[in-house]
């Protein structure tokens, strides 16, 4: 089933978390989305099991991916 109108279609949980890990770091993280597998000893693996399991973090994460995505594309164009 394709999904032309989803942003996030073929982009990998692993994957978004990792650059926004590159891009921001954990501490930013932690305090931009309150989430406590950014906060307490994160790591890519800790926090990827965490958001697989709980639906409302991990949307918390994709919206701000969707933000980050957003904000990227706009400063090419300047």
């Amino acid at each position: 089933m394709t999904q032309p109108n989803n942003p996030l279609h073929g982009i990998k949980l692993a994957d978004m978390l990792t650059e926004l890990h590159e891009f921001y770091g954990w501490e930013y993280l932690g305090l931009e989305l309150n989430l406590n597998c950014f906060k307490n000893n994160p790591t890519l693996k800790s926090s990827l099991k965490f958001l697989r399991r709980t639906p409302w973090a991990r949307t918390k994460v994709e919206n701000f991916y969707l933000r980050y995505l957003k904000s990227k594309k706009a400063s090419h164009k300047l």
